[in-house]
């Protein structure tokens, strides 16, 4: 056995470098294209109202999408899955880009939803990473990939006035190039992941343990399956809660959070330097998080994760009105985040059977997306109806509860265990 696990270590190292650079890529397209949606969202409508619709559209893209993905992955392998999903991605930019030459706001929104798809593909590729891993470092190898969305979500934005000149110069209405741009890079994607995921992580799992003699049950789960999983699982079920929930906060008070340093009147590279560097807390020290959570195992660094995000919530409680304390409030939601959904991810992932690894990881995405849309949409009646400071205090209910869900499934687990 060990000399099996040897010579799955090299596998293993070049598919991470391919799902990494993979990664890469959509996350470069997505970063070109959600960041200038809103924008186009108002542009092509006429009113600034109806700008915050593109977000709101893309996370429910991504929701729909994620467990279909999901279900594809399990039976056709991941390298098809996220082609495919890059795939629908690539054309919803195309979408976008002719709602705006024909300046229609429906078929904006069929375009941006599509677009979603390439958020659900990026989070999907987190988990084709775990195909592979052993469990001594599911975690870190997990969280080696989603430190490299870090390179596309910091590039992306920055590529919206290229992607405006290409597109004013091959006669494109304004901000339409952006999209240009998303699409060429999702279009990369798709022939990058085509030709160089082989083998593909999934199947060759699955054939490692025909190879050694596990029964290996064919399975195509239903969403509903995927529900009674999660009944019958209490780690899984907290894992999904604690992804959701922290994932709900994190969007809840991030979108919020430009809309209100505005009023305050904070300029807007001020305000651009914040999200910037929120971003960088979410991503850029995950390989910390995924060794902490092989190390110090996944229940301790989701528990830490949820107490880094009660201490950004509570600074902005006390202090909403002080443009250092929100900062560094952001930077730890984005640490919160990135501990818990690196934690939560890899206990997800050896929660459950490997043959309903992939649909289980597609729920939970799918409820981690529609998560972030509701809070979204109820930070911002809240923010309008009691203001930026009680947002934050109301949201810390949220993040006990997730963190209760945690302790209470392992001291279940636990003790099923010693019955």
């Amino acid at each position: 056995m060990a000399n099996v696990l040897v010579a799955r270590r090299p596998l293993q190292r070049r598919i991470l470098t391919i799902l990494a650079i993979g990664q890469v890529l959509g996350a470069l397209g997505t970063g070109a294209s959600f960041s200038i949606g809103s924008l186009m969202a108002a542009h092509i409508s006429g009113t600034p109202a109806l700008g915050g619709l593109s977000a709101t559209f893309a996370t429910l893209g991504t929701a729909i999408i994620a467990f279909p993905l999901a279900r594809y992955a399990n039976r056709w392998g991941r390298r098809l899955a996220l082609s495919t999903g890059l795939a629908i991605a690539a054309v919803g930019s195309a979408l976008v880009v002719t709602a705006d030459i024909a300046q229609s706001f429906p078929l904006f929104i069929v375009g941006i939803a599509l677009v979603g798809a390439g958020n659900a593909t990026n989070l999907q590729t987190r988990f084709a990473a775990t195909d592979l891993a052993e469990p001594a470092t599911r975690a870190r190898d997990l969280s080696m990939v989603v430190w490299a969305t870090t390179i596309g979500v910091v590039i992306g934005p920055n590529l919206i006035s290229v992607g405006d000149a290409v597109g004013v110069r091959i006669g494109l209405p304004t901000l339409a190039g952006a999209f240009v741009i998303a699409a060429t890079f999702y279009a990369l994607g798709v022939v990058f992941f085509a030709i160089a995921l082989r083998p593909d992580p999934l199947l060759e799992a699955r054939a490692q343990r025909i190879r050694d003699g596990v029964e290996v049950v064919s399975t195509n789960r239903s969403m509903r399956a995927a529900f009674r999983i999660l009944g019958t699982t209490p780690l899984a079920a907290a894992a999904v809660t604690a992804l959701a929930l922290s994932h709900g906060v994190m969007v809840g008070i991030m979108s919020m959070t430009p809309v209100h340093l505005s009023m305050m009147n904070v300029v807007l590279p001020l305000i651009g330097l914040t999200v910037s560097l929120h971003t960088a807390g979410m991503y850029a020290l995950s390989p910390l998080f995924g060794w902490l959570a092989d190390r110090w195992g996944r229940i301790a660094v989701i528990v830490f994760g949820h107490l880094v995000l009660i201490a950004a919530l509570v600074i902005n409680a006390l202090a909403p009105g002080e443009m250092t304390a929100v900062v560094v409030s952001m930077v730890l939601l984005g640490v919160g985040w990135s501990a818990s959904t690196v934690a939560a991810s890899a206990l997800l992932t050896e929660s459950v059977t490997p043959e309903d690894r992939a649909t289980v990881q597609g729920l939970s995405d799918t409820l981690m997306s529609l998560t972030g849309a509701a809070a979204g949409a109820a930070a911002g009646l809240t923010l309008a109806a009691i203001g930026y400071g009680p947002l934050n205090s109301v949201t810390i209910a949220l993040t006990i509860a997730a963190v209760s869900t945690v302790v209470v499934a392992r001291t279940r687990a636990r003790r099923a265990a010693t019955a």
